[in-house]
């Protein structure tokens, strides 16, 4: 691909929990680093995506511009000695291997939960901010189109999805295995983002737990989700007492800093093994509350890890979903091309309207409303019949390689440079 796409990579593969949470950023904080971005370093084409696993940069520049950006991102996080971390990013300098990471990405390839059909919608959003803030052009369109599109195609022809390798689900067991010698477990869940929200659902349609509490800051969509999954809501207020109350804690809430402390947990009596379970990044459990006896805390790595045991029938379908992404790119690749000689059609395009409406200020005496009206129509046509062969010509061109020299012929066949000047 002849575009200086670009993109930047912090991930699970070489960065540790600590680092990922000190530098991951929810959607708003999202939103401000693109525009920063966009403002400071002239980026276009731009994408931010930060999700549990990774933090990633997409962009366009004709120079690589890793450090810029990774001195943003610390910026925005508050994190001066940044670039000391340089080690944990990786880099993809070429348009090619920048749209294939994010097609393994958002696909699911390059998940630590391989087939995670989260990270999908995660993507889709990040696209979503990009349009809306403007930032995302006409090649970052058409990949993400092109990324959507292989993913409904990976979800409708392929058992990439199939099983139980998510992280909500991953969740589930092992709360199911925490929990095998009790009678009636309580599982306290708080935090209904995205993927507390997707948690819920699954504990709602489980016959294994019939004591499952939710609760959230904001008690809107606590009530429409326990409405949804028949789950019982505990008021944000009685967070502690719930705590007490429960076997498993589940806790997914979004805050820069942990809402379980070491501290606050050591206050509480309990006379039973408490599990935490902590799918928040930055993580919402302190780590020193395990020092607390009888408590146990599961962080995101180690439910992920439950989760690559699920993993047989996906990883069988990894053949097919890596044909579809290069059938993607192949396509994608072919539109670049093509998109690259747009111009010399447009302007082609514009000297045929401008002939056309001469020949048409040329008829006399003046046409009645219907005539004008048809002789508008008919020309039009002709117009578009003119130019449907030196389009296909084109386009059969780029396939073979040859399109510069058609598109050179063009333009001085009909003297363009002079029409578009």
């Amino acid at each position: 691909m002849h575009y200086p796409f670009k993109a930047l990579s912090l991930s699970y593969k070489k960065a540790p929990l600590a680092i990922r949470e000190l530098l991951a950023l929810n959607e708003t904080a999202c939103g401000q680093l693109l525009h920063t971005l966009r403002r400071d370093l002239a980026l276009t084409d731009l994408l931010v995506l930060s999700t549990c696993n990774r933090t990633e940069i997409y962009y366009a520049a004709a120079h690589d511009q890793g450090e810029a950006i990774i001195a943003a991102l610390g910026r925005a996080k508050g994190v001066a000695e940044v670039l000391e971390y340089r080690a944990c990013f990786t880099a993809f300098d070429a348009a090619g291997g920048a749209a294939q990471h994010l097609f393994e990405v958002a696909l699911g390839l390059d998940a630590q939960v391989v087939g995670d059909p989260q990270i999908g919608h995660q993507v889709k959003r990040a696209y979503q901010q990009s349009a809306a803030a403007g930032a995302a052009g006409p090649f970052l369109h058409r990949l993400l189109h092109a990324v959507l599109a292989a993913n409904k195609r990976v979800q409708q022809e392929t058992a990439f999805r199939d099983g139980a390798a998510s992280t909500s689900y991953a969740t589930l067991a092992l709360v199911a295995e925490l929990t095998a010698g009790v009678a009636r477990p309580h599982v306290l869940i708080v935090g209904l983002g995205e993927i507390g929200a997707d948690i819920c659902r699954h504990f709602g349609k489980s016959k294994r737990f019939a004591e499952v509490t939710l609760c959230n800051r904001s008690p809107g969509p606590a009530r429409a989700l326990a409405a949804e999954c028949g789950l019982p809501v505990l008021d944000f207020a009685r967070v502690a007492q719930g705590v007490q109350a429960a076997d498993v804690i589940i806790s997914c809430v979004a805050a820069p800093t942990p809402l379980f402390t070491r501290q606050l947990v050591a206050a509480w009596p309990s006379w039973a093994p408490k599990f935490f379970v902590d799918l928040a990044v930055p993580r919402s459990v302190e780590a020193a509350v395990e020092e607390v006896p009888g408590v146990l805390v599961y962080n995101i790595d180690d439910v992920q890890r439950k989760a690559a045991a699920a993993l047989a029938g996906r990883v069988a379908a990894v053949p097919q979903v890596r044909a579809i992404i290069a059938e993607s790119l192949a396509t994608l690749r072919d539109r670049s091309r093509e998109m690259r000689f747009a111009p010399a059609i447009q302007k082609l395009k514009r000297t045929l309207e401008q002939l056309r409406q001469q020949e048409i200020g040329r008829c006399q005496p003046p046409l009645s409303a219907a005539e004008a009206r048809r002789l508008d129509d008919v020309t039009r046509a002709l117009v578009q019949k003119f130019l449907k062969l030196p389009v296909l010509q084109l386009k059969a061109a780029c396939q073979r390689g040859e399109a510069n020299q058609l598109a050179a012929s063009l333009v001085e066949l009909f003297a363009l440079e002079e029409v578009s000047r």
